[in-house]
């Protein structure tokens, strides 16, 4: 049967605003003419000229955290706990642990582009959106947030674009068995930035991290930095998101892909 695909994954990127300048990722570009020797040293008496053209091969080095690029976040990033409300809680699981059946589902698009940056997204919200679409959420639906910041990727005010999604938005799709959520945002929350003023103003801590929290009442994986949302449909289509396996780790790299049976 015919597919299409529509990725959701950006590359990985150096000198952009992919990120805080604490955790911009760095990319070393070995090429072809610069790595003959290294070709070289692994067979004795080999000279440059032996090459075809006298290159050897293209290599990168990165010096990267697991949370850049598009990639999924394990519950183990959220808080050491999950599922208290399930069974009084338990560790969380890391991004090695993840279970492959989360991974690839039926996608669900919540277009709330129209949110002012920082707005934090509520269960009413959610709520409203799923009946415009006619969608019914089932276990294991994998939910995406189109947000205002898809469009600003790699812009300077990319870090403080687009909406949050807040605890109660976010438990109201965990309890009706989503386990992997997605944004565009550089987080599932509302900008760092933005939430902060709100804490100055209502020394309220509840707020900060609070959608990425949920988790320690029911465990759940999230995708950000993800594009290409305004691309998709409100249903018809799986999302692969199968993240790399990394032992121990909070988060895993992964090229998210919607796909379309045609």
């Amino acid at each position: 049967m015919p597919r299409r695909y529509v990725d959701l994954s950006v590359p990985l990127e150096a000198g952009i605003v992919s990120d805080p300048p604490i955790m911009l990722p760095e990319i070393e570009y070995m090429t072809h003419d610069q790595t003959a020797e290294q070709v070289m040293a692994f067979f004795p008496g080999l000279k440059r000229d032996d090459l075809p053209g006298g290159e050897g091969w293209a290599v990168e080095r990165l010096t990267v955290a697991t949370h850049n690029g598009t990639h999924l976040d394990a519950p183990w990033h959220h808080h050491s706990t999950m599922n208290r409300a399930i069974n009084g809680g338990e560790r969380a699981i890391t991004i090695d642990e993840v279970p492959l059946e989360w991974c690839f589902n039926p996608g669900v698009k919540l277009d709330f582009r129209h949110f002012d940056d920082g707005y934090v997204v509520t269960a009413a919200d959610v709520e409203a959106e799923l009946d415009r679409i006619g969608h019914q959420l089932q276990p294991l639906d994998i939910v995406v947030v189109n947000t205002s910041a898809g469009a600003r990727y790699g812009e300077p005010d990319y870090l403080v674009s687009g909406c949050g999604m807040g605890r109660e938005a976010t438990l109201y799709l965990l309890e009706r068995g989503v386990r992997v959520t997605g944004t565009d945002a550089w987080s599932w929350d509302a900008p760092f930035p933005l939430t902060a003023k709100a804490y100055a103003e209502t020394g309220d801590a509840s707020i900060i991290w609070e959608g990425h929290r949920a988790s320690i009442e029911i465990g759940y994986c999230h995708m950000e930095k993800l594009t290409n949302l305004d691309r998709l449909p409100p249903t018809g289509f799986e999302i692969s998101c199968f993240p790399y396996k990394i032992r121990g780790a909070s988060a895993g790299f992964t090229r998210a892909v919607a796909i379309f049976e045609e």
